[in-house]
C-alpha cells in the first residue's frame, strides 16, 4: 500500500478536482456565495479530506467509512456540475471535464476500496 495519504492517487485526483471546482466556481454570481458555491467547495474538498482522514483509520471498516463519505461527496457534485449548466454557470465543455474527474477519481477510490476489501492480512 502506501505510506501517507499523499501518495493515494484517489486523493491526488480529487485535490485537482478541488482546484477546478474553487477556478469556476469564482465566476458564479454573488448571490450564490451562500448556495450552490458554498456547498459545490464543501462537496469537493470533502473528497479528499475524507479519503485523508480514512486512510489514518486504524480498523477496515472505519477506513471504507470514510472512503464511501468520499464517493457520495463525488455523486452530490456530480449534481451540482448538471446544476451550474443548468443555471448557465459553466458550459457544457467546462461540466464535461468536470464529471471526467469524478469519473477517474471514483473509479480509482472504487479500485483502493476494493483492495482494502479483499487483503487478507490487516496490517496497517
Amino acid at each position: 500500500m502506501t505510506s501517507r495519504f499523499e501518495d493515494v492517487i484517489a486523493w491526488q485526483k480529487a485535490r485537482v478536482f478541488i482546484n477546478h471546482v474553487y477556478r469556476v466556481a469564482r465566476h458564479f454570481p454573488d448571490v450564490e456565495r451562500y448556495g450552490l458555491t458554498s456547498q459545490f467547495q464543501r462537496a469537493a474538498v470533502s473528497i479528499a479530506a475524507n479519503i485523508a482522514e480514512g486512510y489514518k483509520r486504524l480498523g477496515k471498516d472505519d477506513k471504507l467509512r470514510f472512503y464511501n463519505y468520499s464517493q457520495g461527496s463525488l455523486e452530490e457534485c456530480r449534481c451540482f456540475v448538471y446544476l451550474s449548466v443548468d443555471f448557465n454557470y459553466i458550459t457544457s465543455d467546462e461540466a464535461e471535464q468536470m464529471l471526467v474527474e469524478i469519473e477517474e477519481t471514483s473509479k480509482v477510490l472504487n479500485s483502493y476500496i476494493n483492495a482494502i476489501k479483499t487483503r487478507q492480512q490487516w496490517d496497517d
